[in-house]
């Protein structure tokens, strides 16, 4: 029996004992090494059993205690609707709304339950700076120079090392490093699209996303979207002789934080290949996986160069680096021109830095502490609003990723919750912000990239008690 088959075996009976009550929340599991002796398997197998579990949220470790059937077995809160935006290119930008949330961004003495981006303290501050002054050091003329136009040999080199984990296959040469993740998603736009095109989009979508295609004059087609695994095939098959082009977020997207599965990602990535249909692929989250692997990407079923693969640091390491790579396929040209002309070079010795920190093998080391907090967080959060926040509430299970996405009853509107909170100094992103339609009023997403605290387990509470009051 392979391994693989006896480690999901293993997981798949404890997931059922769990799912059909056998093991109750707050019940304790075998230790690591009891679970050796009795299925007879490695201690790196049994590792994987354990966090397999941990990613499907049915257990939970306890710091020199061990694991525990997870608290959220015990809570019963419904997964949000699917969305059914109107199959018709809308451009009813949320601009003023969009603007109030993110003016207060930097703003000391606020919660910040509303800016996707995970907190300083969950970030390698300290090795960064160093890796900063030794990037100084090592580079010619102190990095004063420009880097080549397609980007920093070295952070390319690792790059393309890391897509190995996804099935990217990637070399040095398939990339272009950019300037953040919005600038690579800006480049392919800019490359790919022109006023009066149609881009058929997740829904609920990312903001800066619906901004940006606005603001390059195209018009904004809407998928219907489920809260797990990411947009309807059949929807976006209909709509394929409307579209020019398609961006998705597959994995773990900003708001709902599904993940797309691999027949689903297969199946697009075909379907837009053989009508010729570019496709704008958006991972910034794709390292952040709660379980035992990190999920493929569209790029990896990509054979003709259709796919436009566009990543950063952003959501992983340092969001003010902007350090952001595209692996544009067919289209590198067109991409490497808009570079030439936006921005000629990316910064040198941040690049360098940043190369370096992958190199060592920090970067991962850093990922698995990031995604335990982060999975802890998700859990606690839905802990909270199962108790403090008004019944019939109803929140996606995301399974990696920055994002929890909430929905209240049909009377509480979020623009109103928004309003009061900031008055409590505690910041929340209206779900409206996430569409260019009339709709998700009743929504919000919440970060969960802050450290929990006393502190944070209080706003959250605060925020249940004034969607009651509304």
């Amino acid at each position: 029996m392979s391994k693989e088959f006896i480690y999901t075996e293993i997981a798949d009976g404890i997931a059922s004992q769990i799912r059909n009550g056998l093991l109750k929340a707050g019940d304790k599991l075998p230790s690591v090494r009891m679970m050796c002796q009795e299925h007879q398997v490695s201690m790196n197998t049994a590792k994987r059993v354990f966090l397999e579990l941990e990613s499907q949220s049915l257990i939970e470790s306890k710091p020199q205690s061990g694991y525990f059937v997870s608290r959220l077995m015990s809570v019963k809160l419904p997964l949000p609707e699917i969305s059914r935006p109107s199959l018709i290119a809308n451009n009813d930008e949320p601009d003023e709304l969009i603007s109030r949330v993110y003016e207060n961004m930097g703003k000391k003495g606020l919660t910040f339950f509303s800016i996707g981006i995970p907190s300083g303290d969950l970030l390698p501050q300290a090795k960064l700076k160093k890796e900063i002054i030794n990037a100084t050091r090592e580079l010619k003329d102190g990095g004063t120079e420009y880097e080549e136009l397609q980007g920093n040999l070295k952070l390319r080199r690792m790059i393309a090392v890391r897509s190995l984990q996804w099935g990217g296959n990637l070399n040095e040469n398939d990339l272009v490093t950019t300037n953040g993740g919005m600038n690579a998603l800006s480049f392919c736009l800019m490359a790919l699209g022109k006023p009066g095109d149609t881009i058929a989009i997740e829904s609920p979508c990312y903001p800066g996303i619906l901004q940006l295609a606005n603001g390059l004059g195209l018009n904004v087609l809407e998928l219907p979207t489920h809260p797990t695994t990411g947009i309807e095939i059949e929807a976006l098959r209909k709509v394929i002789p409307q579209i020019n082009l398609c961006l998705l977020i597959p994995n773990f997207n900003s708001p709902l934080g599904s993940c797309m599965p691999d027949e689903n990602k297969k199946e697009i990535v075909k379907l837009l290949a053989e009508h010729h249909i570019p496709l704008i692929e958006d991972d910034v989250y794709g390292d952040l996986y709660f379980g035992s692997s990190r999920p493929k990407c569209c790029k990896s079923f990509d054979k003709t160069g259709n796919v436009l693969y566009c990543s950063s640091i952003s959501k992983t390491l340092a969001p003010g680096y902007r350090v952001g790579w595209i692996a544009p396929g067919r289209y590198k040209d067109k991409i490497m021109k808009l570079k030439l002309l936006h921005s000629t070079s990316s910064i040198s010795i941040v690049n360098e830095a940043v190369a370096n920190f992958l190199k060592s093998g920090r970067y991962e080391k850093h990922l698995q502490q990031m995604r335990r907090a982060l999975q802890n967080n998700y859990q606690n959060y839905v802990q909270t609003i199962a108790d403090y926040f008004p019944e019939g509430t109803k929140t996606s299970r995301p399974q990696g990723g920055l994002s929890l996405w909430v929905e209240f009853d049909k009377k509480i509107r979020t623009t109103e919750l928004y309003d009061l909170a900031i008055k409590q100094n505690i910041s929340i992103a209206p779900g409206r912000m996430f569409t260019l339609q009339d709709q998700f009023e009743n929504c919000m997403r919440l970060c969960i990239g802050l450290p929990w605290t006393e502190e944070t387990r209080q706003c959250l509470q605060q925020v249940g008690n004034l969607a009651k009051k509304i």
